[in-house]
C-alpha cells in the first residue's frame, strides 16, 4: 500500500523524495489500515461475550456515539454522532460494546444509509431483544468541500426494528429521549 500512495502522490505532480513528502506513503498506509479496519472485525468479537442474562425490558440507550467513517464513492471522511437504542428481552449487551460496533462498521468504506441499517441489524442479532432503533447523524466532506459546496448540509438516517418500528409509541419514545 505505501508504493501505490508513493505512486499516487508522485502522478499529481509532487516530488515524492521532497522532505515534507518522504515519510508520506507510509504514514497515509497507516493511517487507511486504521480508518479500514472494521474489515477485520465481526460482530462476536467485538461483542466479546459481553451479554448479560438480565431480567430488565425497559429502552436502553447510548446517544451522541461519535464516529468517523470514508464515504465509499470519494474516499472522504465523513463523520458524526450515533444514538443506539434497544429494548432487551432475557438478556443485555456489555455498555461499552454499542460504541465499538458503531466502529466497527464506521471503519469500513460506507454509505451511512447502510451503516445505520448494520449497526441495527448487528444490535438486534446480539441482543434477540424486542427491538432496535438506530439515527445517525453525519456531516460528508465528499459535499463540503467538492461537488456542490454544501457546508451548512447534514445527513440524518434511521434503521428501526421490532418494536421500534411496529409501535409508533416505542418510536416515539426513542425519538425524543435522543433529542
Amino acid at each position: 500500500m505505501e508504493g501505490e500512495f508513493r505512486k499516487l502522490i508522485e502522478s499529481i505532480g509532487e516530488d515524492g523524495n521532497r522532505n515534507g513528502l518522504k515519510d508520506t506513503p507510509l504514514r497515509a498506509a497507516n493511517a487507511l489500515k486504521f480508518l479500514t479496519s472494521g474489515y477485520g472485525k465481526d460482530i462476536r468479537t467485538v461483542a466479546n461475550g459481553a451479554l448479560f442474562e438480565s431480567d430488565n425490558d425497559e429502552m436502553v440507550i447510548v446517544k451522541d456515539i461519535e464516529f468517523y467513517s470514508l464515504c465509499e464513492h470519494h474516499m472522504l471522511p465523513f463523520f458524526g454522532r450515533a444514538h443506539v437504542g434497544y429494548i432487551p428481552k432475557g438478556k443485555m449487551i456489555g455498555l461499552s460494546k454499542i460504541p465499538r460496533l458503531v466502529d466497527m462498521f464506521a471503519q469500513r468504506l460506507q454509505t451511512q444509509e447502510r451503516m445505520t441499517k448494520q449497526i441495527a441489524d448487528a444490535l438486534y442479532e446480539l441482543t434477540e431483544g424486542y427491538g432496535v432503533g438506530v439515527v445517525v447523524e453525519g456531516q460528508h466532506l465528499c459535499m463540503k468541500m467538492r461537488g456542490v459546496k454544501k457546508q451548512s448540509s447534514s445527513m440524518k438516517t434511521s434503521a428501526m426494528l421490532g418494536t421500534f418500528r411496529s409501535l409508533a409509541e416505542t418510536r416515539n419514545e426513542f425519538l425524543s429521549l435522543i433529542q
